[in-house]
This record gives C-alpha cells, sequence and structure tokens, in this order.
C-alpha cells in the first residue's frame, strides 16, 4: 500500500522555513535526524550538499547571520540532502530582490545539471520559466494551454494568452481583417506572406477580423531592412523611446494601436517623432479574434 511519507518529492517553498535557533548544518540536518538516520550518513549528506551549494562556510552560522540568498540555498539544501526522486519549487526565489533572483536562477539551473534529478518550479514569472525550464507547463485558471520548450512555446505559441504572457515586453496585438491578401489594420495595410495567406483562406477567414500579432523584436527601423520589405511598412508615431542601453523601446501608436518596437540604439529617436517601420512578417502570428487561438502555427 502507498503511503504519503513514501512519496519522495522534496519541496521548496517562497518562505525559507529555517529554525533560527538552529545553525545551517542543524537545520540542513533536521530532516534526516527526524528519519533517525546515522549520524555519518547524515554527515555526508549535509557536507555534499554544502560543497555544491557554496555554504561549507556557513555551516556553524545561524540563519539571522546570513544574506537572503544564502537562506535560500540552505533552503535548497535542506530538500538536497533528502536525495528525493522529485523536486518540488513553488516560487523560491519571489522573496528575493531581482539581482539575487538572477543570481539563484543561475545557481538552481547548475543545481539541477549538477544532481541530474527531475525539478518541478512554480513561478508566475516568465524570465525565469524561459530562462531555467527544459520544458514549460503554461496554465490559466488550472487549464494547462501548451506543454513545449521554451523555444517551441515563444517561437509558437497556441493561442494569445500564451503569446502575450510568454515573453517580455509582450507580444503586440494588432485587430483587423483579411482582404485581398493582405491584412487591413486601423490605418495600416500589410501583405501577408504567401504560406499563412493559403492557410488563413483554406480556413475561411478571408474578409473576415483576425488579430495579428508580433514581437517587439521583430518590428525594424533599418533603412535597409524597411528598403527590401516595401510590402511590410508603415509609419507610425513614438510616444516615448526608451533607451535601455543596448537598446530602445519604442513605445508607439498606429490609428488606435499601441505597441512597442525594441530596435538597437545605435539609432537616434525621441519622443513625438514619426518613423517608418516594417514588420518581420515570417516571424508574424495570426488569431481568431473570439477563440484567440492561433491559425498559422
Amino acid at each position: 500500500m502507498w503511503h504519503q511519507k513514501n512519496r519522495d518529492i522534496a519541496m521548496v517553498f517562497q518562505n525559507y522555513a529555517l529554525y533560527p535557533h538552529m545553525t545551517v548544518y542543524d537545520n540542513m540536518a533536521f530532516g534526516l535526524k527526524l528519519r533517525k538516520m546515522p549520524k555519518a550518513e547524515i554527515k555526508t549528506r549535509v557536507e555534499n550538499a554544502a560543497e555544491i551549494l557554496g555554504l561549507t562556510e556557513y555551516l556553524k552560522r545561524k540563519p539571522s547571520a546570513l544574506s537572503g540568498g544564502q537562506r535560500q540555498r540552505v533552503a535548497l539544501g535542506r530538500a538536497i540532502v533528502r536525495d528525493a526522486k522529485v523536486f518540488l519549487m513553488d516560487e523560491p526565489l519571489s522573496n528575493l530582490d531581482a539581482k539575487l533572483r538572477v543570481q539563484m536562477r543561475a545557481e538552481i539551473t547548475k543545481l539541477h545539471q549538477k544532481l541530474d534529478t527531475t525539478m518541478i518550479y512554480v513561478t508566475h514569472d516568465q524570465t525565469e520559466a524561459m530562462t531555467m525550464a527544459t520544458r514549460i507547463v503554461i496554465m490559466k485558471d488550472g487549464v494547462i494551454q501548451q506543454v513545449g520548450s521554451p523555444k517551441e512555446v515563444y517561437d509558437h505559441p497556441v493561442n494569445m494568452f500564451v503569446a502575450g504572457f510568454i515573453g517580455s515586453p509582450a507580444m503586440n496585438f494588432f485587430n483587423g481583417r483579411v482582404e485581398n491578401g493582405h491584412f487591413v489594420g486601423d490605418d495600416f495595410t500589410i501583405a501577408i506572406p504567401e504560406g499563412e495567406l493559403k492557410i488563413l483562406k483554406e480556413k475561411g477567414y478571408e474578409s473576415k477580423e483576425i488579430v495579428f500579432g508580433i514581437r517587439p523584436e521583430d518590428i525594424h527601423d533599418e533603412p535597409l531592412v524597411i528598403e527590401a520589405n516595401p510590402g511590410y511598412t508603415f509609419e507610425a508615431k513614438t510616444i516615448v523611446a526608451e533607451l535601455t542601453g543596448a537598446e530602445f523601446m519604442l513605445h508607439s501608436q498606429v490609428g488606435s494601436h499601441e505597441f512597442v518596437a525594441r530596435v538597437d540604439s545605435r539609432s537616434e529617436h525621441t519622443n513625438g517623432e514619426v518613423l517608418k517601420l516594417a514588420f518581420e512578417m515570417s516571424k508574424a502570428h495570426f488569431f481568431d479574434k473570439e477563440t484567440e487561438i492561433a491559425l498559422t502555427e
């Protein structure tokens, strides 16, 4: 008969749940002591886990003497010593500041590679999902929307929810209709690539309203790209040009549609300018306006 105690799942949660009166060593060893494991085996497991996590020099310290990142590593260490078949991590980094989250993402990824163990990681942060996962399960209201590698769900989202959730800044969406081989939006018209147009016609979307989606990095301002793609160009007004260093985030508007274009910072841009842009239509996505299901993936 199967018992819950035999599930062999190690869990790490948002709250570290460390015992403040115990040392790092005792916190990591606590669960093993409850299982009546031999002291020598406990010592070996704790020291091995501490070495993996870079905690060896902190084993005699109390949690109050540790940073947030170090405390989270202790919580991870407590799970590692279990030598479990599966790790369940429920938003383990949400209490950390931005810099520590980046550091701990890398730490957990390296840990996964070292242990070669199944890890189920629950998060609302799509950046964590994209940077850490080998496979992502995207859910909405308790229902699975899509399962795939980070690249699969980014490049081929099955619906508008996935398309808008994965990626930062989010995918841009434009309402319009299919007419004579073109997508006709509010104040702009662009040609639909032949392959996608054939699919849309076969599915009966000629003269029907659809949603056109494209990611910020697939909107270009380079003159050479614009000249080479006359059927995919349009004019827009830049509301805010945000310089992030290597890139400009152009918060722009065409007709009633607001969108974001991510372009190279070597171009000069100012707030309020009107500029010509080009869609990289090989990266375009089309969705049913009512069901929000992808039509050409």
